[in-house]
């Protein structure tokens, strides 16, 4: 548990000090109280619900990659537990009268973590919905599962072009631009020598969530071999598919992964081609959409 906490051991380090300055600005200006004053039912009700925030705070970093969301949900549980923490420092230490920061210091943490707890959990839901929208489509398709990838929640190669020939045919029907778009990770066999294919199976299954997530609804995203995906994009022309390129250009840059063992942030970055489907098979479409990759990749292995 402790490695798999220790890309976050800032987070924990920072809560930690906090607390314990607390707790000695506490000793430093007020008294101890004796047994017989204390109230059980306070301590109980105050540093339960403190110890409460500590354990999810423990599940949510341990469960959780690191990025955005899970940074609201961290520092939200984090401004929580400071808050009943301050409050359950009043049960044993007593302050005087004259001394009123310690109200601040039990009711500021508190509604400001509600709300970076609130927003966490939101964009914990929309990350939800946008996965279960695109598991839909492989839970339709169940009886297909030899076609899906077994490493990633995605389709295969063989599924890729049993859905193209479909998508081709609805583009026809429908007399509507089809796309298609490409995805390779730059340098990734890199990655494979230096940390290990344990930790290269885990970018892939990082990344591919992270490319569900910033696809459209109506996009099918497939595996099609390694560390090369192909986004099938209904509806969509060519430099509407230029666009969303980009912006999954940006968002693998953006990908927060950390190693497993060490916790190391691996800078991940990719080439991307896009090609427009033309009256042409499958295959066909798929060998010119490899080949406009393998001329986006050429600078990069010039520079190499």
């Amino acid at each position: 548990m402790f490695s798999v906490l220790k890309p976050h051991r800032w987070k924990l380090a920072l809560l930690l000090i906090a607390a314990n300055l607390g707790l000695l600005l506490f000793l430093a200006c007020g008294e101890l109280k004796s047994i017989n004053e204390w109230v059980w039912l306070d301590i109980i009700g105050e540093g339960g619900s403190a110890l409460l925030a500590l354990v999810w705070l423990g599940l949510v970093l341990k469960s959780r990659p690191a990025g955005r969301v899970t940074n609201y949900l961290a520092l939200g549980l984090s401004c929580i537990f400071f808050s009943w923490w301050i409050d359950s420092l009043d049960e044993f230490i007593r302050l005087p009268a004259s001394i009123t920061w310690d109200h601040w210091l039990e009711s500021g943490p508190m509604p400001v973590g509600m709300i970076l707890l609130t927003l966490g959990i939101y964009h914990w839901h929309r990350e939800q919905l946008a996965i279960s929208a695109q598991m839909e489509k492989r839970e339709r398709l169940f009886r297909e599962h030899r076609l899906f990838d077994k490493l990633t929640p995605l389709g295969g190669a063989d599924y890729l072009k049993r859905q193209l020939a479909h998508s081709l045919q609805d583009s026809r029907d429908q007399q509507q631009p089809l796309s298609l778009l490409a995805l390779d990770l730059d340098n990734f066999t890199a990655i494979n020598q230096a940390y290990g294919h344990a930790e290269g199976d885990a970018v892939l299954q990082a990344l591919s969530h992270v490319l569900l997530l910033n696809l459209r609804r109506q996009d099918l995203l497939c595996r099609l071999a390694g560390d090369r995906f192909v986004v099938v994009l209904p509806n969509t022309g060519e430099r509407q598919a230029q666009g969303l390129a980009l912006e999954l250009e940006q968002a693998v840059r953006s990908l927060a992964h950390k190693t497993r063992q060490h916790g190391e942030r691996l800078q991940l970055a990719a080439t991307l081609a896009v090609v427009m489907a033309l009256e042409e098979p499958p295959q066909d479409l798929l060998k010119r959409l490899n080949l406009a990759l393998a001329r986006a990749k050429q600078p990069l292995a010039k520079s190499a």
